[in-house]
């Protein structure tokens, strides 16, 4: 072997190594960076795994389709103000020819040749216009303001109105889950029943017919697992289709449930002025019947004339017998229709009777708001009430079932009296969660009722 060709695959297999070796520490150095990366992701699902209601809602509002196009109909009001606006601001335009010719004109006046028709002619032109008072512009833009102002409590309002379901629909979603355990309850219940009835019936205890009975009762329960598993999936994916996004997995129990019960609204008197007062529909109504008034005035104002200013400044290389490139004029003109065949009093009769419809949707607005108000209010006296009914019948039906088992446990019962205990003590466990979230229920619908959001505040809106 050559001694050279031996020396040089030592050393490339040397530097081999201490790359190797260098590898190595840079990994290690990016081990803790790559730990660190894998684990964020899964703390930030920790996190997010038990979706609030806030949070929702949230997702609601900015990924809704409604939400959405609700927001599209404000930039529209607005677009509609601006083209109102834009009545009182000048017009200004350019114009500019180019003209090429296949001879020339010229003309001697006072011993002074003049081109009067050149080969290349260009001239270009600026115009200005602006009216200068055209009554019916008036009461347009009033109207415009007012249907912008009335279009931004409508979009409220219709956020709001989603808010509301997802809200019911986030209960919903939860007493099922709550109906689910209950479910689950049962099925262990009727697994432990069933295990002491064959137990007793192979020492000869009880007859053959407790084991059925205890086998029937926990088909039942397992169909009812099935059963709800099928409804909690259900309403999770119509949670998600509000939410447009992927269904939660989990979801957590807003704190005013907990607080629903203790708390007492106001006096009925004085929830009805305040919810006529502040709730956006009813708030957009009454804008919108604004605008409808300051329409009435348009018809009128017609027979007014019209003023407008004309301004013109041009240049033309083609100075003809003038003598000059540049030229400008200024003029008013005033337009005034004496007679219009009618045109405008029928306009008056409509626009007054609409105005007038306007006015009767704002009054039925404000008598369905007391009707919300004061519906809203029995359902949360009831719920109340039945809230406090399902807790007793919870406690009687958990005492009666450790008392059942415990006879059938000494011989005392049959299984019959047993399966029936487990029965009513999963309908008590129903019914609790049912009046819980009814609870919750009703206090969302007075809160839709007063015109504040799921969460109790009021709806502001900047002019």
């Amino acid at each position: 072997m050559c001694p050279g060709r031996f020396e040089k695959g030592g050393l490339d297999q040397v530097k081999r190594i201490k790359e190797s070796k260098r590898r190595r520490k840079t990994l290690r150095g990016l081990a803790p960076v790559l730990l660190f990366g894998l684990l964020v992701p899964l703390l930030i699902w920790a996190e997010e795994e038990f979706l609030t209601l806030e949070s929702a809602i949230k997702m609601a509002l900015s990924g809704n389709e409604r939400a959405l196009s609700a927001d599209q109909s404000v930039n529209a009001a607005d677009a509609r103000l601006t083209k109102a606006r834009a009545f009182f601001l000048p017009n200004i335009s350019v114009s500019s020819t180019y003209t090429r010719r296949p001879f020339e004109v010229i003309r001697v006046v006072g011993n002074q040749p003049v081109v009067i028709q050149d080969l290349n002619a260009l001239s270009g032109v600026a115009q200005l216009s602006l009216i200068l008072f055209d009554s019916h512009s008036i009461p347009a833009l009033k109207q415009a303001d007012s249907d912008r102002i009335s279009q931004r409590y409508a979009t409220a309002d219709s956020k709001r109105t989603l808010s509301f379901e997802v809200s019911n629909a986030f209960l919903m979603t939860l007493s099922v889950d709550q109906i689910l355990v209950a479910s689950n309850h049962r099925l262990d219940f009727a697994k432990q029943n069933l295990d002491a009835a064959r137990a007793r019936y192979s020492a000869g205890l009880v007859s053959v017919n407790d084991v059925t009975r205890t086998e029937l009762e926990y088909a039942t329960a397992e169909m009812g697992v099935t059963q709800v598993t099928g409804q909690v999936e259900t309403t999770y994916l119509q949670l998600g289709y509000l939410l447009n996004a992927l269904p939660p997995r989990k979801l957590k129990a807003p704190d005013f449930l907990l607080q629903a019960v203790d708390e007492q609204p106001a006096a009925v008197e004085k929830l009805i002025p305040e919810a006529q007062s502040q709730r956006p529909d009813v708030i957009s109504l009454r804008w919108h019947a604004k605008s409808q008034h300051a329409l009435i005035l348009e018809p009128i104002l017609k027979w007014l004339p019209s003023l407008s200013l004309n301004g013109q400044y041009g240049y033309t290389n083609e100075a003809g017998l003038t003598g000059k490139n540049f030229n400008w004029n200024v003029g008013v003109t005033m337009s005034w229709s004496i007679f219009d065949r009618l045109t405008r009093n029928g306009e008056y009769s409509e626009r007054k009777a609409l105005a007038y419809q306007a006015d009767l949707d704002l009054q039925a607005a404000m008598r369905r708001v007391e009707l919300d108000v004061r519906n809203a209010l029995v359902s949360l006296t009831n719920q109340k009430a039945a809230l406090k009914l399902a807790t007793v019948a919870l406690e009687v039906a958990r005492r009666n079932a450790a008392e059942t088992n415990e006879l059938y446990r000494q011989g005392l019962t049959t299984a019959l009296q047993v399966a029936d205990a487990n029965v009513g003590l999963f309908d008590a466990e129903v019914g609790l969660v049912q009046a819980k979230y009814s609870l919750g229920i009703a206090y969302l619908n007075l809160d839709a009722a007063l015109g504040l959001d799921p969460f109790g505040k009021e709806t502001i809106i900047e002019n």
